[in-house]
């Protein structure tokens, strides 16, 4: 089993910033942030492998989202600059038994219980 707790979400503006935090019990070997918006499909923003660190984002995020961890804390970071109201979403940290990362929310089978981020224009 695999505990995931976030924090962090909030309401700014467009333009603004938010940092996320996901504490983990344990890593898999591979860690998700996904997003559901009202009345949409959960999506994948980005994975990180946590041995190697490589990271991977969704298109939509490319250039203003940053997935990173911190070992030492069991926690890992979604740094979020340049928001836009489309990112506005219920924001979830997942945790995979697969080895390798995917952007697919089937392929993850632990889950956090979410943190609001609303961006308004």
């Amino acid at each position: 089993q695999v505990q995931l707790v976030e924090s962090g979400g909030g309401s700014v503006q467009a333009g603004g910033s938010l940092r996320l935090s996901c504490v983990a019990s344990r890593y898999t070997s591979c860690m998700g942030w996904f997003r559901q918006a009202p009345g949409k499909e959960r999506e994948g923003v980005a994975t990180i492998d946590t041995g190697t660190g490589a990271t991977h984002y969704h298109d939509s995020v490319k250039g203003r989202f940053t997935f990173s961890q911190d070992n030492a804390k069991n926690t890992l970071y979604l740094q979020m600059n340049n928001l836009k109201p489309e990112d506005t979403a219920m924001y979830f940290c997942a945790a995979s038994r697969l080895v390798f990362c995917d952007l697919k929310y089937d392929y993850y089978n632990y889950w956090g219980q979410g943190t609001q981020v609303t961006v308004s224009s």
